[in-house]
């Protein structure tokens, strides 16, 4: 499948409508997505900013390497980060060179400004580590300072099939808020500000959570196979009650990305046994053929190949034949892929309440158990 290679407008995206229940699809434009929803439903969307997550490095002996931010579980400057061999977006990542070997107590020297200190190591992977961020000669300055000096000194993340370097503003969707994901929750691209108002005036409510969206590659297989890791989110009360309003009158819920599908899905979970309520965490939850729903019933997401995590999230939403069906609609018909392509809007099977008392693929609602579910300590 054709990737897209450079950010475009949301009138340029086209969307591929799949029901899971019929054996039909068809692709309508990104601005029709209204006269796609019903009154009743609502439609959830990501806030979480983009951090400008690929940081240029150097190891204590001089040695070239990429830091690339893979979460901050705990909301402080704290990161779970992937470690790439010297090179730059324009080398595809599984190509890079390994970075050099680093221990707990390294620092690693990010232009000027900041210095990264390695606290762990994952006992997987040693090029997935635990870091703090600190300003150079400064191991006590606010965290105000240390902030600024990585959105000087850090890039957003970015793969060879984009060639032109992204700007941060490139990667930040029109309704974007708290600097938590390492990249963008890209299936917002679609998604205007008068998409939102046109929902509005058809009935259709828009809720907002906050999911860190989490790394798409690190090269690493030992890494990558256990993508995506665990993500911090939040689904606060506003977001509950529209949620609660449409299934109390039979809408729908359309989660605008698979960050947003993780994090509903995660806080029904939390919920057990008893109603939904506001949540907030890091959740492990992994979304599959497996897995029963228990809120969301359409998910709009890029278009992404068959052997990707993406891709495999949709077995909760539909059969693989029909997803099969579904991306061979898509490479007849010229639909780009990856995060700046097209888009699906996959409805599935209405998802049943009775699945928020499944506890087995329970999210975790806590910072500590991703932390040693990810990286040694």
């Amino acid at each position: 499948m054709k990737s897209a290679t450079e950010p475009r407008a949301a009138r340029d995206i086209r969307i591929l409508v799949v029901d899971a229940e019929r054996p039909t699809s068809r692709i309508v434009s990104a601005g029709t997505l209204p006269e796609l929803l019903d009154p009743g439903d609502v439609v959830v969307v990501n806030d979480a900013a983009t951090l400008p997550a690929s940081l240029q490095a150097r190891s204590a002996s001089g040695e070239a390497l990429e830091i690339r931010l893979a979460g901050a579980l705990d909301g402080s400057l704290r990161f779970t980060a992937a470690l790439l061999g010297e090179g730059d977006h324009r080398t595809r990542t599984e190509d890079r060179p390994p970075p050099p070997r680093v221990v707990a107590g390294d620092r690693l020297r990010v232009g000027d400004e900041l210095v990264a200190r390695v606290l762990a190591v994952a006992s997987f992977s040693r090029r997935l580590v635990r870091i703090e961020l600190e300003l150079a000669g400064e191991p006590d300055a606010h965290g105000a300072s240390i902030w600024a000096a990585l959105y000087r000194a850090g890039r957003p993340v970015q793969y060879a099939h984009v060639p032109a370097p992204l700007a941060l503003w490139d990667v930040q969707n029109v309704w974007a808020a708290r600097p938590w994901a390492v990249e963008m929750p890209s299936a917002g691209r679609a998604v205007r500000i008068e998409t939102l108002l046109a929902l509005r005036k058809r009935g259709v409510d828009v809720a907002f959570v906050t999911h860190a969206a989490g790394l798409s590659a690190t090269g690493d297989p030992e890494i990558d196979g256990r993508l995506p890791l665990p993500e911090r989110f939040e689904v606060e009360e506003g977001a509950v009650r529209a949620v609660l309003r449409a299934k109390a009158r039979g809408g729908r819920v359309l989660a605008v990305g698979t960050s947003v599908a993780r994090a509903l899905e995660s806080a029904a979970r939390v919920a057990g046994n008893g109603p939904l309520h506001a949540a907030c965490g890091v959740t492990d939850l992994l979304l599959g053929p497996t897995t029963a729903r228990a809120l969301v019933d359409g998910i709009l997401t890029g278009v992404h190949e068959s052997d990707t995590t993406h891709f495999t999230l949709l077995g909760s939403f539909a059969e693989r034949a029909v997803l099969d069906d579904a991306l061979a609609t898509s490479e007849a018909t010229g639909l780009l892929g990856h995060e700046l392509g097209d888009a699906w809007l996959v409805w599935g099977k209405p998802a049943t309440s009775t699945v928020a008392r499944e506890r087995e693929h329970a999210g975790c609602a806590s910072a500590t158990c991703a932390a040693s579910a990810t990286v040694a300590a």
